[in-house]
């Protein structure tokens, strides 16, 4: 099932001609020149017909009034290409994983993980600097892992923080030390290095605890199996705060994979990170303060809870909200009055308080604040049976289009925020990685607000790593009144 949505046209984004960088040798720790990125071939926009034959002729025809009557530009496709590796089967074939920030000069970083297969021996956290608003970006570079594989020490999901008053640039990752648990890339320490310019040199390594929980390997030298998909926010408290998937150990749940294994949310709180200078001496805090975090029964074996990618940001009131990927079809999201030692039971999020639920089959759903206090929501507004999928996991068929809904805060204790109806943002027209058959498009992506622009940057088909600006024409258009 498949929300209706606004349609429109979109990019053929395709580009598969385009050339790129190839990955730097191994052990570079310089940025050198940018290079120029590839063009962005195609500009004509399509709706692709499978899809498209889902929506019924009268909607496409009212909605296509809308669209037409609006005054609001519509994005037009992929502005930047930053990242296109030269074949589909090269030792760069995979990158995913991809948040881009701004620092103070007014660069633009970009992280992400690369490997030639997702959870191959070398996997790697690799970056790339833009120097020109990302119209040009320089060839990565490996700053954690082996791009050989033959230490078999991965290096993951690594996410940056930029502390505001000083420039200085943090990077946390999952880093390998030789045990598996629940799985290679997910098993792993909370490792970080940070830079004080911008990315040309970095500090040595260092490890922060993640306090276990309830479903954790009891041998304290197990590290936890975790990931983290998207950057810690700063509240109006000065707390820094970032969701994680935490997936039960192999000794509480001896068999399943990524999908089918017990998981739940937990927060890491960097207690001193706005002003210790010292940054050997960061401190963290492992929220919620129960040993379970929160939790979604998958509806097939409801004893086992399927709670995944948390995105959490603050409300006007202080609050905390978290939306998270479900087994179920559809988005949950849960509410925090204590600063994140505890949380809400999730439930189902809407599109409005008691109105239809939000679809979306296993896949990250992140949640974004602008600074004047309006939301963006990506999805891809399916409950697991778009494309022929057969299913939430389905995730080779069911992670495309990725679509946009903007929200407002309401006065309503149980849902805070009401949403748009969704609008199409990219789509790939289907056609798969011909390596691993992918199709997703927007996933794991990365948003930020940088002089009066908002700008969005996707992955399509875990392959080709794109950006986009998001006209506030189109955006205030699309927002809820009142």
């Amino acid at each position: 099932m498949i929300r209706k949505s606004h349609s429109r046209s979109r990019p053929d984004a395709q580009g598969f001609r385009g050339q790129g960088s190839l990955p730097t040798s191994p052990g570079g720790r310089r940025i050198p020149p940018p290079v120029k990125s590839p063009k962005v071939h195609g500009g004509r926009w399509f709706l692709a017909s499978r899809f498209s034959l889902l929506i019924s002729p009268a909607w496409r025809l009212a909605t296509l009034g809308l669209v037409f009557a609006g005054c609001a530009r519509a994005p037009s496709g992929p502005d930047f290409v930053v990242y296109h590796p030269q074949t589909w089967d090269g030792l760069d074939s995979t990158n995913e994983h991809f948040l881009v920030v701004p620092v103070r000069s007014g660069a633009f970083l970009a992280f992400w993980t690369q490997a030639s297969v997702e959870n191959n021996p070398d996997q790697r956290i690799v970056m790339s600097r833009s120097l020109d608003r990302g119209r040009t970006w320089s060839p990565p570079v490996t700053l954690a892992g082996d791009p050989t594989g033959e230490s078999k020490r991965l290096a993951s999901w690594a996410f940056p923080f930029v502390v505001p008053a000083t420039g200085r640039v943090y990077l946390f990752w999952n880093q390998n030390v030789g045990i598996v648990d629940a799985r290679e890339d997910t098993t792993g320490t909370l490792t970080y290095c940070w830079s004080d310019d911008e990315g040309a040199t970095w500090s040595p390594r260092h490890t922060l605890p993640i306090r276990k929980s309830a479903i954790s390997h009891p041998d304290p030298n197990v590290p936890e199996n975790w990931v983290t998909f998207q950057c810690p926010i700063i509240t109006s408290r000065k707390q820094v705060l970032v969701g994680f998937t935490r997936w039960a150990s192999k000794a509480f749940q001896p068999v399943g994979g990524l999908f089918e294994r017990h998981s739940e949310l937990g927060f890491l709180r960097f207690d001193n990170i706005l002003t210790e200078p010292d940054g050997s001496k960061l401190r963290v805090t492992t929220l919620p303060e129960s040993d379970h975090g929160p939790a979604v029964p998958w509806p097939e074996k409801p004893k086992i809870s399927i709670a995944q990618e948390p995105a959490i940001q603050e409300l006007a009131d202080g609050r905390l909200i978290t939306v998270m990927r479900t087994r179920t079809g559809y988005i949950y999201f849960t509410l925090s009055a204590d600063e994140g030692r505890s949380w809400s039971p999730p439930q189902p999020l809407r599109f409005a308080p008691g109105g239809e639920k939000i679809p979306q089959p296993l896949a990250p759903c992140p949640l974004y604040k602008l600074r004047d206090g309006r939301f963006l929501l990506i999805f891809h507004n399916n409950t697991g049976h778009a494309n022929g999928g057969t299913g939430p996991t389905d995730s080779r068929r069911v992670r495309r289009p990725v679509f946009i809904s903007v929200g407002r805060e309401i006065p309503d204790r149980d849902q805070p925020i009401r949403f748009s109806p969704p609008r199409l943002l990219a789509d790939n027209g289907g056609q798969p990685h011909p390596v691993n058959g992918h199709t997703q498009i927007g996933t794991y992506p990365s948003l930020f607000e940088f002089q009066g622009r908002i700008y969005f940057w996707y992955p399509d088909r875990k392959h080709i790593l794109y950006g986009m600006i998001l006209p506030r024409g189109w955006i205030d258009a699309m927002t809820p009144k009142g």
